[in-house]
This record gives structure tokens, sequence and C-alpha cells, in this order.
């Protein structure tokens, strides 16, 4: 397992749910952060909170919705001058449950793609040549485990579209110290789950982050967080590197 202390982590979403837990987890084991949220403004208290746990840390605003925003806002990292080691792309949207759903308009697919697919990969694709030239990076993109609901198609086919360009380009790094996997934190009682969702946002935990943490050079396997939830991390990691299989994209 990895030590995280003194690297840098940057974390999608990190303004509340599962985002704002897993900045929290991370800080509590002593990595810097990188908050994201729609304005810096939505990541005061979390930027205060793990301020609190004696890390290092920045808030950073960016519409994902704005593709413009997304280019600024990863400019204005670079110009922080420390080195990313950790993306965990936690921000999605859930646009509408369309209970008439052969009526779904085509700005569901344009809206979700662009906040669930694109920008979470442009992300992935600016810090990873940077991860390369050090020999070391940590990828986590999150995913949903939805499925047969027309009612939400935006939505989960643009997980669904996250999930396969990641694990393709997981497929270029197994074996390396550049680890890239994906993670589903199930369905949780959070502002996109809803108030009804079954699974408190502490549920999610260790498994949303083990991806961070593992140390044996793997890469493209889906982290079910629900799998690990109960588990210290250091048990979660063990049973990340050994008991998940990786995605080959063959059928059958």
């Amino acid at each position: 397992m990895i030590d995280v202390k003194g690297r840098w982590a940057f974390i999608t979403g990190a303004a509340r749910g599962i985002g704002h837990g897993a900045a929290l987890f991370m800080a509590e084991r002593g990595c810097n952060l990188i908050l994201q949220g729609r304005t810096k403004e939505h990541c005061e208290k979390v930027l205060a909170e793990v301020k609190a746990l004696g890390v290092e840390a920045y808030a950073v605003g960016a519409e994902f919705s704005d593709l413009s925003q997304v280019e600024a806002m990863l400019s204005e990292i670079d110009s922080l001058g420390v080195d990313v080691d950790i993306v965990l792309n936690n921000a999605g949207i859930q646009i509408a449950y369309r209970t008439e759903y052969l009526k779904t308009p085509a700005s569901d697919y344009e809206q979700s793609f662009k906040i669930n697919t694109i920008a979470p990969m442009m992300i992935v694709y600016h810090f990873l040549p940077k991860m390369e030239q050090r020999g070391f990076g940590r990828i986590v993109n999150t995913t949903s485990g939805i499925r047969l609901e027309p009612e939400q198609a935006g939505y989960s086919a643009s997980k669904a579209a996250l999930d396969k360009v990641t694990m393709d380009l997981a497929s270029k790094y197994d074996g390396t110290d550049i680890c890239i996997n994906i993670t589903d934190p199930g369905w949780c009682r959070t502002d996109l789950g809803g108030s009804h969702a079954p699974n408190a946002p502490e549920s999610s935990l260790p498994g949303v982050v083990v991806g961070a943490f593992i140390d044996d050079k793997g890469s493209g396997r889906d982290f079910a967080a629900g799998y690990f939830h109960g588990m210290t991390l250091e048990e979660a990691v063990a049973k990340a590197e050994n008991g998940f299989p990786k995605y080959t994209g063959s059928i059958g």
C-alpha cells in the first residue's frame, strides 16, 4: 500500500457528498489536496476542514458543462507549481428522471456527456503526461452501476462511455506505476442520488479511494465501493489488489 502523505491529489466534486468524504479521508492520511467545486466558494467548508487536519490545500472552481472553464481550471492548477500524483474524478450530474423516456431530449445527452465523460477525460489527459515523466500516478474515475433505466438515459450513457474510454486507456498503463481504474460508489443519499437512496455516503469509503492506495501496478479494474464497506484501508487495498479481475475488452 502506498503512503500518500505529502503527495498531491486532485478531487473533483469535493464540495459535498462522496467527494467531500473522499477529501477528508485523504487529508486524514496526510495527502495535500486540490479541491474542485462549481465555484471556489462552494469548497470553502471542505477547504477549511482539510486544512484543519494539517495538510496543504487549494480550491478551484469550474462548471464542467462549460469546457472552457475546465481548460482554465487546469491552467490554474498548473500555476500552483505542485505535482498532482492522484486524480479522483468524482464530479457528475444526473440531468433528469424522464418518466416519458421516449421524449428524452437531446440536451440530456449533451449535458451529461460534457460533465460525466468529456470533462473528466480532459482532466485525465492533462495530468497523464506529467505522471509519465515522474513514473507514478493514480487515477480513479467514478462510474455508476445503473442498468435498465431508460428514464435516466443521458446519465447512464455518459457513465458507460466514461467506463469504456477509461478502461481502454488503462490497458496502455497496466503493469506500470500509473494505475488507472474506476469505482462505483453505489446508490447513496447525496444530492445526485436523492434522499430515498438505500446507502449512506459513508458506505462508499474506503472503496471510492482504494485505487489511490494500491501498489500492484494494476489498471483496468472496477472497484465496487460497497464491497469494501466496513474494511480498514489496509484490508481494502489487499482485496483490491487480489480480488478484482481486469477489463480485457473481450466479448463473451
